[in-house]
């Protein structure tokens, strides 16, 4: 979070203006699609946050596999977004394309242009679905539901919209490079369009580089330049879940490994890796 390859240092407004509008992103047309301020990001709330830019990817990637005539793969298996650029808070179009056919598994393409620049490229796996119930196994626990949880404000530690726009709810209090919590959003993810449940939970996913950071995001940087999603299960539901650890490592790179829960239980996991540097020293006054 927010992934871009180029952040800026963390910029706090005095406040975030009010907002109106019910959703992150407002249709233009077939492809393209304006962000509202409820998208705006993290570091600096002039670009998008990546979260709600994965969840559209995957939006336009759903309705691009329901409109091809016959049947096909059915189950989005995994999806890997490489964040090439600046998220300027602008209009993007979502450009999906066919990498490799076939009748069980497919590899499409999804490109998100901003400002006439590929800004993120994204591929994702479509497995065909079959019933595998009597093997099934090997997940961990459920968590405890979020209702039993307190609200805890990510605003404390990070501006922007998006941050605005979530319901926190942590299952302890988060600590320096470990925390696990629920998250969700009262927001829909494009305005006047129905959204698969998938794509409303990969639009929350990349919160988690933001819920267990190891160092203050007003003196380091930490970026992730990717997030690679692998689901068992298709989740369901309005929360997803967070369990979450970050690792600086000695040399400017980090990784965040995320295991991701619905209220049934286990889903898959994340990975995002990081750019890791210190800010600029304040110049004296």
């Amino acid at each position: 979070m927010p992934g871009s390859t180029v952040a800026s240092p963390v910029r706090r407004p005095e406040r975030i203006p009010p907002l109106t509008t019910g959703s992150y992103y407002e249709p233009v047309d077939e492809h393209r699609y304006k962000p509202t301020g409820h998208a705006s990001g993290a570091w600096d709330p002039g670009e998008q946050h990546f979260s709600p830019l994965a969840g559209l990817i995957v939006h336009a990637i759903d309705r691009h596999v329901a409109a091809r005539p016959g049947a096909g793969p059915a189950a989005l298996s995994r999806i890997s977004f490489d964040i090439l650029g600046r998220l300027a808070l602008d209009e993007c179009e979502i450009r999906i394309g066919t990498v490799r056919p076939g009748r069980t598994i497919e590899l499409v393409e999804a490109v998100a242009v901003i400002a006439g620049r590929p800004a993120v490229r994204a591929r994702a796996w479509l497995l065909a679905t079959g019933d595998t119930t009597a093997v099934a196994g090997g997940t961990a626990d459920r968590l405890p539901p979020p209702g039993t949880l307190r609200p805890w404000p990510l605003t404390s530690v990070w501006p922007g919209g998006y941050i605005a726009s979530l319901d926190v709810r942590p299952l302890a209090p988060p600590q320096p490079g470990r925390a696990t919590a629920w998250v969700s959003t009262g927001l829909d993810l494009v305005a006047g369009q129905s959204v698969g449940s998938l794509a409303s939970y990969i639009a929350l996913v990349d919160t988690a580089n933001g819920i267990a950071v190891r160092q203050p995001p007003t003196a380091w940087m930490f970026p992730n330049v990717d997030l690679t999603v692998h689901l068992h299960r298709r989740p369901e539901g309005r929360w997803t879940g967070l369990d979450t650890t970050v690792t600086f490592g000695p040399a400017g790179q980090g990784v965040t490994s995320t295991v991701l829960y619905d209220l049934a239980g286990p889903v898959g996991h994340a990975q995002q890796i990081l750019t890791v540097r210190p800010l600029p020293a304040a110049a004296p006054d």
